[in-house]
């Protein structure tokens, strides 16, 4: 009996300890297409912090500036002409609670068109023929995940394919206290699930 208790102790545990942490899986091909890259630019987003508590355009760049520290790190350099990964961003800061892709595959790109509003965080660092993007999908194995209120998902596509390759975010919920150094921090622990 002591070892039946135990053995469930154990796997509750472990089942404990794979909850936690940040989230992130990916296919051994999409790992070795991801260390062949070497640059990468962004799809703006046209999701926006609606809450008049955050301030939107100060919340991106904090996300965007912390990605592209992430990704000078393992080697990555900017390139919105012909980038090698394009990075799309998703922030959840709003009260409503959804799904991110309960089917992991977008129909349509939020920019399909030129002319759109592209916030300024993104001015730098967009891909220049983003509105070429019109359809994005997952590849095998691209984690769905649900929407949390405070929370970021970063996804990385190919170029060449319009597939997601990689897609990460952290279990735990943004804090409000010190709200930018959270985020750095949680944008940080995305990246240590990065191939």
């Amino acid at each position: 009996m002591k070892k039946v208790k135990l053995l469930i102790t154990l796997i509750m545990a472990g089942a404990f300890m794979i909850s936690c942490g940040s989230g992130s899986n990916i296919s051994k091909d999409s790992a070795k297409k991801i260390k062949k890259y070497n640059t990468y630019s962004y799809l703006p987003n046209k999701d926006t912090i609606k809450d008049t508590g955050y301030d939107n355009n100060r919340i991106h760049e904090v996300i965007i500036s912390t990605i592209n520290n992430n990704m000078s790190s393992e080697g990555y350099a900017i390139d919105n002409s012909r980038p090698d990964a394009l990075v799309y961003v998703h922030a959840m800061f709003d009260e409503r609670i959804a799904d991110v892709n309960a089917d992991p595959v977008y129909t349509n790109f939020s920019y399909y068109r030129p002319g759109l509003y592209i916030g300024p965080y993104y001015e730098d660092y967009t891909y220049d023929n983003y509105f070429t993007v019109q359809r994005i999908t997952a590849a095998e194995k691209v984690k769905q995940l649900p929407y949390k209120e405070k929370s970021i998902v970063i996804d990385l596509i190919d170029r060449r394919t319009n597939q997601i390759l990689w897609r990460g975010t952290a279990d735990e919920e943004i804090g409000s206290k010190r709200l930018e150094r959270d985020i750095r921090d949680y944008v940080d622990e995305i990246f240590k699930e990065f191939p």
